[in-house]
């Protein structure tokens, strides 16, 4: 069999106002947006193999196991005018093989991130999911 695309949605469920996000695209932003305060939702193509590995320009490695996406935030989303300087990983490797099976068949895979640290700065490092992944 070949891998199969399926898409995942990440939803920023509080952006930052006026700071821009975007995904990271081999080690590149790829299409940035300004956060007006609403949520905000990257929808990203991967590719599951056979066997469960993650493939695509938007997946990271770390480890064996590990695998993740970034979204970058303020400068490396391409706001070279921006206080911010940030990326937050967005693990994807703990996807519950259930919900991947529903992936294979179309539907797309959700899950809802804080957009802030305790702070009330854009959210950075590895960011746990206020909400876990959903198959919608």
């Amino acid at each position: 069999m070949a891998d199969t695309p399926i898409t995942l949605r990440l939803t920023i469920a509080d952006p930052v106002s006026g700071v821009r996000y975007s995904l990271q695209q081999d080690d590149m932003p790829f299409e940035p947006v300004t956060a007006t305060g609403e949520a905000l939702s990257f929808d990203v193509p991967v590719r599951l193999s056979d066997d469960g590995r993650f493939l695509g320009p938007f997946v990271r490695r770390e480890g064996k196991e590990r695998r993740f996406i970034y979204i970058r935030i303020g400068t490396p989303a391409g706001d070279h005018a921006s206080e911010w300087s940030r990326r937050a990983k967005i693990d994807i490797h703990d996807i519950p093989p259930a919900l991947l099976d529903k992936a294979r068949a179309g539907a797309v895979l959700e899950v809802v991130l804080p957009g802030r640290g305790k702070d009330g700065t854009p959210a950075c490092a590895t960011v746990r999911p206020i909400k876990g992944w959903i198959a919608l």
